[in-house]
């Protein structure tokens, strides 16, 4: 009986003969596009530009004629705090590889001191732990499989120190992380990179202060998508060495949340609520003036994460009472008043 790796080696083969030969022509990766960017659309609000942006890099690595000594693609994505810069890449990766959990984060705020750098490559030869070759990063899922890439999170890349982000040149140009023990190395060939940074956010907020007072106000001016970009654009060159920034194949600036977004962010919190509801057999409906409420008092400046902090504090607690009260009952009515949330059976 031939070993596993002969079978598989011998269906990569195949595969590449008939890839060849076919019409039309095979691709290896099973994720389709399409359905990808359809899930990314549903989820993810305001943000038609990334979409467009993340649906190409997409149709590019499922024709599979990218180089083989970098990674799939490098992305950086851009902007202020909950417009949705993580949750994207966990939709990615759920719509691709199936579960969200199956990617490998980073978060870069614990790696902001110099000698933190370790933590990535490994131990230096000598010091404890260096014949481990122990790392934050998770070979598996970097390494993806024949059928499914890799998908790799750096959040908050902005964070991390300068040995941190040295440490990953080699990883974004050809591929590969060697660890410090030399003994051990591991490929991002067949990874997605993307990479989240808060970088100009200040510096964007105080652009847009500009068209709530004052002249521009009174001609009802409003902000320019392309200064936003250039705003971003700017610090990220302030924090990052050139050569860095050369290594990314995209850098994609999120657009603010506007107030217009509110009603579309409290449907998608309403419908994930549902979701996490359907093991009591319940589901919650959310009345008008609920759905103002949440309006009223939403913060451009936190965007999505504030609402759902709301959504939290305001009517969950609510839910909980009303359904610890009336365990039979199926669904409920939000309702408020005078700045209260109040959660009505539906009989």
């Amino acid at each position: 009986m031939p070993f596993i790796n002969d079978v598989v080696k011998s269906n990569q083969e195949n595969l590449a003969k008939a890839k060849a030969n076919s019409t039309p022509r095979l691709s290896r990766f099973l994720f389709k596009p399409e359905n990808v960017i359809k899930n990314l659309s549903n989820q993810i609000i305001g943000q038609k530009q990334m979409i467009h942006a993340v649906g190409e890099v997409l149709q590019v690595i499922k024709a599979d004629f990218g180089s083989e000594s970098r990674p799939l693609s490098v992305m950086m994505f851009l902007g202020p705090t909950g417009v949705g810069k993580t949750e994207t890449v966990k939709v990615l990766t759920e719509s691709i590889l199936g579960d969200a959990d199956k990617l490998c984060r980073i978060d870069m705020n614990t790696l902001s001191q110099e000698h933190y750098a370790a933590s990535i490559t490994g131990a230096p030869p000598g010091y404890v732990g260096s014949k481990e070759n122990t790392s934050l990063l998770k070979p598996e899922a970097i390494e993806g499989s024949f059928s499914r890439p890799g998908i790799v999170l750096f959040d908050e890349i902005e964070k991390a120190s300068k040995n941190v982000e040295r440490s990953l040149l080699s990883v974004l140009d050809d591929g590969r992380l060697d660890l410090t023990g030399g003994t051990k190395q591991i490929n991002f060939r067949n990874a997605i990179i993307f990479m989240t940074s808060n970088i100009g956010a200040s510096e964007l907020s105080a652009y847009h202060k500009k068209f709530d007072t004052g002249w521009r106000s009174i001609f009802k001016w409003k902000p320019s998508k392309k200064m936003e970009s250039e705003i971003l654009k700017n610090a990220l060159e302030k924090k990052f060495d050139p050569e860095f920034i050369n290594r990314i194949d995209r850098i994609v600036c999120f657009d603010r949340l506007e107030s217009s977004s509110v009603q579309d962010l409290v449907k998608l919190n309403v419908k994930r609520l549902n979701k996490r509801l359907r093991k009591h057999n319940a589901t919650l409906q959310l009345s008008k003036s609920a759905e103002d409420f949440f309006k009223s008092h939403y913060d451009e400046q936190y965007g999505a994460r504030d609402l759902e902090r709301k959504i939290i504090a305001h009517l969950e607690p609510a839910l909980a009472f009303a359904l610890n009260a009336n365990p039979e009952i199926e669904t409920f009515t939000s309702k408020c008043r005078k700045n209260k949330i109040c959660i009505s059976p539906k009989l």
